[in-house]
């Protein structure tokens, strides 16, 4: 257990506090900011209100993860002869929630619990409310600490959409906590959640309709969509991009009905609705400090909330980045900042300091578990030309290196380099593909270290892999 600093729990007028530091949450953010800052010597406490880890261990990436593996490795095997020929039954749903299950300890947190206490961590069980400054209130008792953290996550949005509410739709928690396939899913949302989504059911056995507001992943490169929609539609999901139902109700039977502009209808047994989510950090009394929670916080890159010298927030609460290794990073940085704060050891928070988060800005990765995958980090082409930048772009076909046809037969993708001239460095990458994600990191590098392009040149690709694909996106630009 970590060696615990005893002047650390002195207030600066040499009040006696109860923590050093009390964090909000105990998803992945949270445990990260107490972890590290009980790492340097600080004593922490941590409050959550349902389960330690937090949505991403439970109704989030790990069982949504597991719900789209098998159906991953059946196709990826009936890509390739001999394994093809070896694929001889159909996916086994039971089996498939059963692994689901077991990713998420049954949704039991004990071993996260034993985990806290073995960082030296205490667990607050009950739900969190600041009630002055440093204070926070839970249940009937006060607990003071020098610096507190919000990691309280976020919660869905439900659209405004005639009689959604009554109809009683599923969240991404209901969806990925299912205990039986529905013979039919409406998923109302073309994002990240929802096209996952949509590949899991369907590969589970659903007859699966997606309602895009706008196009799929719109975020993303326009070609990622495209592809995911050509791969959803061969996946036998219908697909209705710019639409928004009108109005949805339940009959008698407990079918939902989806009416869509132009009079057609669709049915489901279930609605799934996954249209976006804000930060939880509304009913905590914030107000009364002098900030309000109906408007996203102001966070610096130590994640101090503005106007405040005690208090953090990390996590989709900061309202930056809203994935967990973004939460997760900002985390380690905010709980080495308030440790360096407390401890008089200085703050390193000029850009790529030691305890500044500048990866928000510059260099977020994130990973669609699609079919294809898709893959990217920083700038996107549209929001480099928005920032200003003078840049080149560079595309190659992803299937046409040695180590994909390799990898599965007819492999497609697409892959993409945004360039800004002025510094000879990439400044947005993208990948889609069959395990295309496995490609990332390496974008991620070049971007974070702003790597030149002459010096990149140097890093050749082991072949045959599909990471050949750095080579010919650099011959694209070197030569035309």
């Amino acid at each position: 257990m970590p060696q615990q600093n005893s002047r650390a729990s002195q207030t600066a007028s040499g009040q006696h506090c109860d923590f050093d530091v009390i964090v909000i949450g105990a998803g992945p953010a949270g445990e990260n900011a107490a972890d590290y800052a009980t790492r340097q010597g600080l004593k922490a406490a941590i409050v959550e209100s349902e389960l330690v880890g937090g949505e991403c261990s439970y109704w989030a990436c790990m069982p949504s993860k597991a719900l789209l593996r098998s159906g991953d490795a059946l196709r990826a095997a009936r890509r390739v002869p001999g394994a093809r020929e070896a694929v001889t039954g159909a996916l086994d749903p039971e089996a498939v929630l059963a692994r689901r299950d077991a990713f998420t300890s049954n949704w039991d947190d004990a071993g996260q619990e034993r985990w806290l206490r073995s960082a030296g961590i205490e667990l607050i069980r009950g739900r969190a409310q600041l009630s002055g400054r440093g204070l926070v209130q839970v249940a009937d008792r006060e607990y003071s600490a020098r610096a507190v953290v919000l990691a309280t996550g976020s919660t869905p949005v439900l659209p405004g959409i005639e009689g959604l509410a009554e109809a009683k739709p599923w969240g991404t928690r209901e969806a990925t906590a299912a205990k039986a396939i529905p013979p039919r899913l409406a998923i109302i949302g073309g994002g990240v959640a929802g096209v996952e989504l949509a590949f899991a059911f369907a590969t589970l056995g659903s007859k699966v309709t997606i309602l895009a507001r706008g196009s799929l992943l719109g975020r993303e490169e326009p070609f990622a969509g495209e592809l995911v929609a050509q791969s959803l539609a061969e996946a036998g999901v219908v697909v209705h991009q710019d639409t928004t139902p009108l109005q949805v109700h339940r009959d008698e039977h407990g079918i939902a009905g989806l009416q869509l502009p132009g009079g057609s209808l669709v049915e489901a047994e279930e609605v799934l609705v996954s249209t976006g989510r804000r930060p939880e950090i509304g009913n905590m009394g914030l107000e009364a400090l002098g900030v309000d929670p109906s408007r996203r916080l102001q966070v610096d890159d130590t994640m101090l909330v503005a106007g405040t010298d005690w208090l953090y927030a990390v996590g989709d609460a900061s309202g930056r980045s809203p994935l967990t290794h973004q939460g997760k990073y900002q985390a380690r940085a905010a709980g080495e900042a308030i440790a360096a704060r407390i401890n008089g050891t200085g703050v390193l928070d000029a850009p790529w300091g030691r305890h500044a988060a500048t990866a928000d800005h510059h260099a977020v990765p994130r990973v669609v578990f699609s079919d294809p995958q898709i893959a990217a980090v920083g700038l996107t082409e549209r929001q480099a030309r928005d920032a200003g930048l003078q840049i080149s772009v560079i595309e190659h076909e992803l299937g046409a290196v040695a180590g994909a046809s390799l990898h599965a037969d007819g492999y497609s993708g697409r892959a993409k380099l945004v360039i800004d001239q002025a510094r000879s460095v990439i400044v947005g990458a993208t990948f889609a593909g069959q395990d295309a994600a496995e490609l990332l990191h390496a974008a991620t590098i070049a971007i974070v270290g702003e790597v030149s392009l002459d010096r990149l040149w140097h890093a050749v690709p082991a072949y045959p892999t599909i990471s050949e694909i750095w080579l010919r996106l650099l011959e694209a630009q070197r030569f035309g």
